[in-house]
């Protein structure tokens, strides 16, 4: 459905903001796109829109190169993307219903078939009793809505979401994902979400990818990128209670999927038979897409006791990796500042 290979994109003044950046994003499927504030998650939206056009590389939305595509052919080729924005950007002087109606005017589509494809809109997100109001008489998860609405006017292929949950409280931001994966799992189109918030992927993406200085650094399903512990978005993804940490000490992470996560006492039964001692500084256990995941710190007195630990923990299906206390304090504190939006 969405496919980018090499991608860059080269600002004014030899900026690069996209290096060689490919994806893959298929029908049904929920991506999540994450990275710190200037990683380039702006220009990748614009560059899939086509508002903002890749200096090399190639764009494919449906079958259709964004990049190749002209005229009638590029506003043809916009129409199978849906829009939805962090600040809604509604049009005040409009009602619910005639802001949905907006995009079906500018494609020319009679007064009939839009009136009945806003009636439907407005089931479809839960809004048919407030048709007739005016943004200032929303709030903020309806206007939400009604964004959302809007973006699914033109019957898009594609749903690309910008920092759609941000300016929500959380009751609210849980009832927009949810709406998201609903639409998702009726219309079978492919959702693209820009976000800071790790809470966001974990709730709703099925796959997610990692910008990093406009380079894509990691990218997987779910479950893929927990399992491989190494990385550092496998610890953002699952993040720990905090927990004081002498410096000194070296740390064991070990991070859970399918048996291991089910059945933690196979860990431990694990470190018992090695004669190890487990010593934990702070875990956490969690269901993810109706599947157990999980991450352990482990205490270790030594490296060398560090390294028995990690191979006990790795035979008993867990991926476990050994660091230090600083570099384990380092990663929480950039973990808190991502999900904060820094």
């Amino acid at each position: 459905m969405i496919e980018l290979r090499d991608v860059t994109k080269v600002h004014a003044g030899g900026v690069t903001a996209l290096n060689g950046v490919s994806l893959s994003v298929a029908a049904g499927e929920i991506h999540g796109i994450v990275g710190r504030s200037g990683a380039g998650k702006s220009t990748l939206i614009r560059c899939l829109t086509g508002l903002d056009p890749a200096t090399s590389g190639r764009i494919e939305i449906d079958g259709t190169d964004i990049g190749a595509a002209r005229g009638s052919d590029l506003a043809r080729a916009r129409r199978k993307i849906g829009m939805v924005f962090q600040h809604v950007n509604l049009l005040d002087s409009r009602t619910a219903e005639q802001n949905i109606s907006h995009p079906l005017e500018v494609a020319g589509v009679p007064a009939a078939e839009r009136r009945r494809r806003v009636a439907e809109l407005l089931a479809l997100v839960g809004l048919t009793d407030r048709r007739r109001s005016y943004p200032a008489q929303l709030s903020g998860g309806q206007k939400q809505r009604v964004g959302i609405a809007r973006a699914l006017a033109a019957e898009p292929r594609v749903l690309l979401c910008d920092e759609p949950t941000s300016a929500l409280d959380t009751a609210t931001t849980r009832q927009i994902l949810g709406l998201i994966r609903s639409l998702r799992d009726r219309l079978g189109i492919a959702v693209v979400i820009i976000t800071h918030e790790m809470s966001v992927v974990r709730e709703i993406c099925d796959a997610v990818s990692l910008l990093e200085d406009g380079r894509v650094v990691r990218t997987g399903s779910l479950l893929d990128v927990i399992s491989d512990g190494g990385s550092a978005l496998s610890r953002d993804l699952i993040a720990l209670p905090p927990a004081a940490l002498d410096p000194d000490e070296t740390i064991v992470e070990a991070f859970l999927t399918g048996p291991a996560a089910r059945d933690v006492g196979a860990l431990f039964a694990a470190l018992g038979r090695a004669e190890l001692p487990a010593r934990i500084a702070a875990g956490t256990i969690e269901t993810m897409h109706d599947q157990q995941v999980g991450r352990l710190r482990f205490l270790a007195r030594d490296a060398a006791e560090a390294e028995r630990i990690a191979d006990a923990l790795r035979g008993a299906g867990a991926s476990a990796e050994v660091t230090t206390a600083q570099a384990a304090a380092r990663t929480d504190e950039r973990a808190a500042d991502e999900e904060a939006g820094s």
